[in-house]
Formats: structure tokens, C-alpha cells, sequence
């Protein structure tokens, strides 16, 4: 197994380490912030190098393989849908925002799937997927910091930078859904031929 697909399992590994730590109990903050949540925060970002860092490697290394563009989109939805599950939880964002990620990723890989069955080949992530990932990221990993729930800062409750950090959370998870609802509808578009037969 080479390092860009061995990467992308430590990312998997990752994540039932993320969701474990708010369980644990860990007393104290950082800048007001909980340090369970400044772990989970960490462990994410390291997570979503390590998505970042295998397809640079594949490409530069000339190691792309199928095996790896099967499971690197896998791996993006299991880390930012466990994130994404776990800031509900939170009470950090709305359960509409995880549900329209959920329903685009249900459709691109019911449509990866018809597309390797009707002409044996993997497809890869389009630009818009790697958009719309990328904004998810950075949504996500300020959102463990924010304390403050979704659309906090246009209730007139917030200040100063905590009114600036919800702004951007707000702003960035907005931002992801509509790259989400987009990419999705690109995919479609672009497999209509599939979908006919």
C-alpha cells in the first residue's frame, strides 16, 4: 500500500478518536475555550492536512490509484459528517445543514457507483467537490471554536470577536451548503447520459 492511500486510512482512524474526547471528561479551557474542544479542533486539522497531503503526493509521485480515489472521497464524507454530527450535537449548527451534505454525498455515490458499473471507472472529485470540501473544512474547524450557536452574531447577543468568529462560522457554513447543493447538481448534470439509460 503506498503513503497517499495509507494516509488517507489514518484519516479514517482519526475520526473515532475525534468523536471519543468530549466524552472524556477533560477539565479546563484555552482562551475560554474548552480544551476537549481545542483536542477535537486539532485532531480534526490534522485530519484534513492528511487529506490534503495525499492527493498532493499521488500526483506528484505519479501513484494515483483507483484504490485511493474509491476511498479518499469516503474518507472527506466520514470525517466532515462525524464533525458535522458532533457540532449538532453542540448545539453549534442546525441539523438541515449535516442533512443537505448527507443527501449530495448519497447522490454522488450513488452516481460513482452506476458510473463504475456501466463503463468499469472510478470518478474522481470535480473541482465544485473540492470547493465545496474545502470551505467545509475551514467552516468546521472555526465552528469548534465558536461557542456560540448558528446565526448568534444577527441577534444583536454578540461582541467583539466573538461576534466576528459566529459571523464567519455563519457565514463559511452557509457558503459550504450552497458549494454542497451546487456540486451536486453538477454531478447530476454531468451524468445525465447515465441516468437516462
Amino acid at each position: 500500500m503506498n503513503l497517499p492511500n495509507k494516509l488517507t486510512i489514518f484519516r479514517i482512524i482519526l475520526v473515532p478518536i475525534m468523536v471519543i474526547i468530549p466524552f472524556l471528561n477533560i477539565q479546563g479551557e484555552f482562551l475560554g475555550v474548552p480544551i476537549s474542544f481545542l483536542i477535537v479542533d486539532i485532531i480534526f486539522i490534522i485530519a484534513s492536512i492528511t487529506d490534503k497531503l495525499d492527493g498532493q503526493i499521488a500526483r506528484s509521485r505519479n501513484i494515483v490509484t483507483t484504490f485511493g480515489k474509491f476511498l479518499d472521497p469516503i474518507a472527506d464524507k466520514i470525517l466532515v459528517l462525524a464533525a458535522m454530527l458532533m457540532l449538532v450535537e453542540m448545539g453549534r449548527i442546525p441539523a438541515w445543514i449535516p442533512i443537505i451534505v448527507l443527501s449530495r454525498e448519497f447522490i454522488v455515490s450513488g452516481y460513482r457507483l452506476i458510473a463504475v458499473e456501466k463503463g468499469g471507472k472510478v470518478i474522481a472529485a470535480s473541482i465544485w467537490g473540492k470547493i465545496k470540501t474545502t470551505i467545509q473544512m475551514i467552516a468546521i474547524i472555526l465552528a469548534f471554536i465558536d461557542l456560540n450557536a448558528f446565526c448568534e452574531c444577527f441577534k444583536g447577543t454578540l461582541s467583539g470577536y466573538q461576534f466576528i468568529l459566529n459571523l464567519v462560522v455563519t457565514l463559511l457554513m452557509i457558503a459550504q451548503t450552497i458549494a454542497t447543493i451546487f456540486s451536486g447538481v453538477n454531478y447530476l448534470k454531468d451524468g445525465k447520459d447515465l441516468i437516462k439509460d
